[in-house]
Parts: structure tokens; C-alpha cells; sequence
């Protein structure tokens, strides 16, 4: 099973960027225009470089490993051309090996994200190696300071957008009056980002690298394929979409409330069971997806060849995050009028009968009905004055 970076273990990386505990050795820059030219480089002590800039690299470099692992924070592992001599994984083994003093790597870095980041517009790459002392834990989670298991040296990359500020008045505190404020190239947060060796079970996994998009609707194909020689993940929306499809696939026309019902139901139940074994986030694979269907009551002739509709979606090696595909507290009803959004531990109020020979949707109330914020007897249809002397709730 591959393993994935959880937010604990993601939270003690970032808890190095201080000053107290900054280990970063080397910060190493590339600013780039929109027509693909190398504007300036600089290559610097990290621990040299005034306080002020120091917090202002730390905040960007937290947000590199800041959002929902698994949506977009996403552990990757290399493919097998990538351990060649000239493969990615190789590559980037170099370039953390040379403590970022390596110019010749450091330009084909820079180049390889030139060439294949697709954003047009100015933007800055910034890559620091730091080396982080990992302190032993005790068996009650208790950090030995004293004792350490390993030295975890890594890469981490950031690609932020550098646009310009906004036009405008802007106080001046020399002569104590508003003048027009100077426009300036501003460096926003990370679009995309990557750490390198994944940092799983609390040490080295030099399989894995953790990549970062600010988007989660769209990853960088064409970076990740050259840069890092990873399988391109599904991003969430498209997870979402393509579990949703192979659910309908797999349910055709006799597809009832029930059963979906039950779909939601087992998925909740599988991701709380699988936190309570790990933190780390649920995935499903396409034989894990189709015990889902079987045990929701999906019949066994209309999945025979399930597996082999889920490769196609997501392909051969593809998983689907359950937090991605889950519609989580909310389970939601709805016709060409009417949306009905329930309570997932509620389910069991809604069912389809027949009545008067048609198919109706039925929503079991208790004595509690409002419409439209007004409260309204359930059994007469007539208004409810709550304010009035003596009504009791």
C-alpha cells in the first residue's frame, strides 16, 4: 500500500519555518517574464537574509504545504522511466544531493518549468533545501529532543505569480500627505509547488513527492509529466464526477432511492472506519469501489465488467479520494423542481411510493414544519404563531 503524507507529518515540516528552528540552508530564486525569459537569479544563504524577508519566504513556503491532502496536496509516485539516468526522480536526487550549489542543474531546473509551466505572465520559482534533524518520538508520541532517528534533507519548489499592486493614493509618513502610490511587482501566493522526498511515516520516501496546486479543478499536466515524471492524477472535481458516472453506469435503469441511499450510507461508514487505523487520507481503488456497489445491493451482472470501466476512468493504477467522492453531511434530493437537501444520518425519512398510481417522493415530518422561515401545522397546512401567549414548543 503507498503511503501519503498526513497533516501531522505535514504540520512538523512547516513547524521548521522560524527563526527559531529555521533549517533551510540554501534559497535559491528564478524570476520569469511572460515571454519565457530569465529576468534576474539569485542563489543565497537563506540564514543571511534580513528578518523581514525571512517571514515573508515562510509564508510561502507554508502555504506550499498548507490545504486538504489528497485534493490539493497530492502524494505522487514516480514512474519507472524516472529512475534512469536521465530520468526526473534521478534528476531531482542530484539537485537535493548538491545543496542547490550545482548552477548547471540549477539552470536545467529552472528550464524544464520554463518549458512546460503553462501560465502566461510574469511569475518567480523558488526552491530551498533544508535539512531537518527529525527528533525520536517515545511510544506515548512524546518528542525526545536529545535523540534523533534520521536527517531528512529535501527540495521544496514554489511557483507563484508576481503581479503588479493596485494604482492608487497612498500615504506618505516623510511630508505626512497622500500622494499617487508607485506600482510595484508583488509576489502572490504559490500557484503550484512541489516537496521532494515525500516525508511519510515520518521519514524519507524517495518514491513520493507531494505536489501542491492552489487550483484544485486543474493540475499542471504538462510540469508534473516532465518535470517530476509522475502519473497525472484525477484532480477532486473530475474524482467526483467520474465516481458519480460509473455509480450511474453501474445502476442503469434500475437505479432506486435505496440503493443510493445505502451507496452513501457504507461510504461515510468506510471513511470512518479507515480514520480510525490511519490519518491519512481514504482512498478507493477499483476493486474497493466495487465491494461499495455489491454491498449496497448493486446486483453482481451489473458489474462484471466494472474494473474495467473504472481503469478507463481513472485509469490502470487509479484511486479515487473517498473525502473527494463523498458527498459528506449532506445528501441531497432533487427533481426538475424541487431540491431537497437532508441530513446524512437522516436518510431513512425519504422514500419513492406509489400513490394514486403515481411515483411520489415522501418526506416523513414530525410536528416540526416550516415554509419558507413561517412555521405551519403539519397535519392542517395551517400557520403556527409561536409568539402567541401560551404556545408551548
Amino acid at each position: 500500500m503507498e503511503l501519503v503524507m498526513t497533516r501531522k507529518e505535514l504540520n512538523e515540516i512547516k513547524s521548521q519555518y522560524t527563526l527559531e528552528d529555521c533549517g533551510i540552508l540554501r534559497l535559491c530564486g528564478c524570476y520569469v517574464d511572460g515571454e519565457r525569459n530569465k529576468i534576474t537569479q539569485f542563489n543565497e544563504n537563506f540564514l543571511n537574509l534580513p528578518e523581514e524577508e525571512k517571514h515573508k519566504y515562510f509564508d510561502i513556503f507554508k502555504k506550499t504545504l498548507s490545504g486538504t491532502p489528497g485534493k490539493n496536496l497530492v502524494d505522487m509516485k514516480f514512474n519507472v522511466d524516472a529512475y534512469a539516468d536521465e530520468g526526473a526522480r534521478t534528476f531531482l536526487m542530484n539537485l537535493r544531493d548538491s545543496g542547490l550549489k550545482d548552477d548547471r542543474l540549477l539552470n536545467e531546473f529552472y528550464d524544464r518549468i520554463i518549458n512546460n509551466y503553462s501560465y502566461v505572465g510574469n511569475y518567480l520559482i523558488l526552491l530551498i533545501n533544508q535539512v531537518y534533524d527529525i527528533p525520536a518520538v517515545t511510544t506515548d508520541n512524546i518528542e525526545m529532543d536529545d535523540a534523533s532517528d534520521e536527517v531528512y534533507s529535501y527540495i521544496l519548489c514554489s511557483i507563484c505569480h508576481v503581479n503588479l499592486s493596485k494604482p492608487g493614493l497612498g500615504y506618505d509618513e516623510e511630508d505626512n500627505n497622500f500622494h499617487d502610490k508607485k506600482q510595484n511587482h508583488m509576489v502572490d501566493v504559490p500557484d503550484v509547488g512541489f516537496l521532494f522526498p515525500a516525508f511519510n511515516k515520518r521519514s524519507a520516501d524517495e518514491d513520493m513527492t507531494l505536489f501542491y496546486t492552489k487550483d484544485v479543478s486543474e493540475f499542471e499536466d504538462g510540469l508534473i509529466d516532465c518535470l517530476l515524471d509522475c502519473a497525472v492524477p484525477l484532480p477532486a472535481k473530475q474524482q467526483k464526477e467520474t465516481f458519480t458516472s460509473l455509480v450511474n453506469e453501474a445502476l442503469g435503469e434500475e437505479a432506486d432511492l435505496e440503493i443510493v441511499k445505502n451507496i452513501h450510507e457504507n461510504l461515510e461508514q468506510i471513511i470512518e472506519e479507515k480514520k480510525q487505523e490511519s490519518p491519512a487520507p481514504v482512498m478507493l481503488d477499483k476493486t474497493e469501489m466495487k465491494d461499495l456497489l455489491e454491498k449496497s445491493g448493486v446486483k453482481e451482472e451489473k458489474l462484471e465488467n466494472f474494473e474495467e470501466h473504472f481503469e478507463m476512468a481513472a485509469g490502470e493504477h487509479g484511486k479515487l479520494v473517498a473525502s473527494n467522492v463523498s458527498s459528506g453531511k449532506k445528501f441531497e434530493v432533487k427533481t426538475p423542481d424541487v431540491v431537497i437537501k437532508i441530513n446524512s444520518d437522516k436518510t431513512d425519512i425519504v422514500s419513492t411510493q406509489i400513490i394514486d398510481g403515481r411515483q411520489c417522493l415522501v418526506i416523513q415530518i414530525d410536528e416540526r414544519l416550516e415554509v419558507n422561515g413561517i412555521s405551519v401545522n403539519p397535519d392542517t397546512g395551517e400557520v403556527i404563531d409561536r409568539t402567541a401567549d401560551g404556545y408551548v414548543e
